[in-house]
């Protein structure tokens, strides 16, 4: 039997002087609270403080990273549990045991440094995974899943995750997070994140369909273009009211181009009666993104983005299992000149906040740092999705640090619906900030004093002043 342990040391470099430095500055930050301003979490697993029910709906269904690898070594995701509905506890077995069996693929990835934290530091496991010992492990999870201080609300308290976002339809009622803030037992903090990407999108089959029920939701009979922005502003209204600090977008790509409103009412309507070109829907979904930048320098909503992604990209997973099952792509994106009609009108004034992630890590260097380097209101998002693991965290400070600053950053964000997944990533985070601000300390380019402050901030000043906390 293989031990699974955790070295202490693990991602700090081999050079003792430098590790030595690493790990002093993370000793100074490992505890300090989460903050997890994006994420899929949903919010009526905490609201109704809901049990989680097998091992395998704990680790294996919620996260298309798990689920992808092993799918490209011919595992079908029907036998992981994914799109199944509630599994019972001979499918729950089988996927955890195929997880097990599997567990030499993950080599190398951040997917199995999230898991191996989770295995000993939350479940106590201290076996490899293999087909042998996978129904013992099994039994392991469930015991954990079984206990009070594992369900959802008990594990805000011990993961110490001070404030965590959501992610929602502009016409969600909100219910769960109305009832969390009414809640006095309730001590962390849970928001609504508004994602309007759907209903920005005309060229969308259901366009039509979601913008009839935007209007149902919001009160505002949609017949024209200034209509559609009323309503749009009544939604994000009603989230900033129930705790919302943030706004996502995701389009295929940055474009932000401004319509005359003549143009944009024209293409409106036509998009409304069916006839629209999908140019001009893409136009006026363009337009649209440079609109919600508008409505957020005056509501105060941090305006998220993140492009640079083919969704769905195999038609048979979309068909037969549904978005959201690893089938995402990354593809390259342009953001200097199609940035800059929002950044002209945006970019140096007010409150805007503006945060860019990106898939395509090419562009940080190149065009997001020197953005931010410039413009007050932009900030540059960490790495997530693909590029959430630690060379390209690594490749991400030392591109974005340099044009821009520690300050013109995000802050960690973790971007998952894999619960117990959340302290992993996030301690992920902190040890590689620590090894560039190692870096810099031992080529004497920093105080270790400062660095320590340096660490601090990343952790909890700057996403506490990005999302506006």
């Amino acid at each position: 039997m293989s031990e699974l342990t955790l070295h202490p040391d693990r991602l700090f470099p081999p050079e003792a002087t430098t590790r030595g430095v690493a790990s002093r500055l993370y000793d100074q930050v490992k505890d300090l609270p989460i903050i997890s301003p994006h994420g899929h979490v949903p919010p009526e697993w905490i609201a109704k403080d809901i049990p989680f029910r097998d091992p395998a709906s704990l680790l294996i269904t919620p996260d298309h990273y798990v689920g992808r690898i092993m799918h490209a070594h011919g595992v079908d995701l029907a036998r992981l549990g994914v799109a199944q509905g509630e599994l019972d506890e001979t499918a729950s077995r089988a996927a955890f045991r195929t997880l097990c069996e599997h567990w030499h693929l993950y080599a190398g990835t951040p997917v199995r440094y999230w898991l191996e934290n989770e295995f000993v530091d939350i479940f106590g496991i201290d076996e490899v995974p293999t087909a042998e010992n996978a129904d013992r492990l099994y039994d392991a999870v469930s015991e954990w899943i079984s206990r009070p201080t594992s369900r959802p609300r008990a594990l805000m308290e011990s993961f110490d995750i001070e404030f965590i976002a959501t992610t929602d339809d502009p016409c969600d009622t909100l219910e769960h997070h109305i009832a969390l803030a009414q809640d006095p037992s309730f001590t962390r903090r849970m928001a609504p994140c508004f994602r309007p990407d759907a209903y920005l999108e005309p060229a969308r089959k259901d366009w039509n369909e979601r913008t009839d029920r935007l209007a149902d939701v919001s009160g505002v009979s949609i017949d024209s273009y200034a209509d559609w922005v009323a309503a749009m502003e009544n939604r994000r209204a009603f989230f900033k009211e129930n705790g919302a600090v943030s706004t996502d977008h995701s389009h295929k790509d940055l474009r932000t181009d401004v319509l005359p409103e003549g143009e944009a009412e024209r293409i409106f309507r036509e998009a409304r009666a069916g006839s629209a070109s999908r140019v001009e829907c893409e136009a006026l979904q363009r337009h649209m993104l440079s609109e919600m930048a508008r409505m957020a320098a005056d509501d105060g909503l941090t305006m998220t983005l993140h492009p640079a992604v083919a969704r769905n990209h195999d038609p048979a997973t979309l068909r037969d299992f549904g978005a959201d099952v690893g089938g995402d792509v990354p593809i390259s994106v342009e953001a200097t000149r199609a940035l800059q009609p929002l950044l002209t009108r945006y970019g140096n004034t007010g409150t805007f906040n503006l945060v860019v992630f990106t898939m395509d890590e090419t562009i940080f260097g190149r065009e997001l740092g020197p953005l931010a380097g410039f413009y007050r209101n932009m900030y540059v998002g960490v790495p997530w999705w693909f590029i959430d693991a630690p060379d390209a965290i690594r490749r991400f400070r030392k591109a974005v640090t340099e044009p821009a600053g520690f300050h013109k950053t995000s802050g960690f964000i973790d971007d998952t619906r894999a619960f117990c997944s959340i302290p992993a990533r996030h301690d992920m985070s902190r040890r590689l900030d620590c090894v560039h601000l190692a870096d810099l300390v031992v080529e004497h380019r920093l105080s270790e004093d400062e660095a320590a402050r340096i660490a601090h901030e990343l952790v909890v000043d700057i996403p506490r002043k990005v999302f506006t906390l």
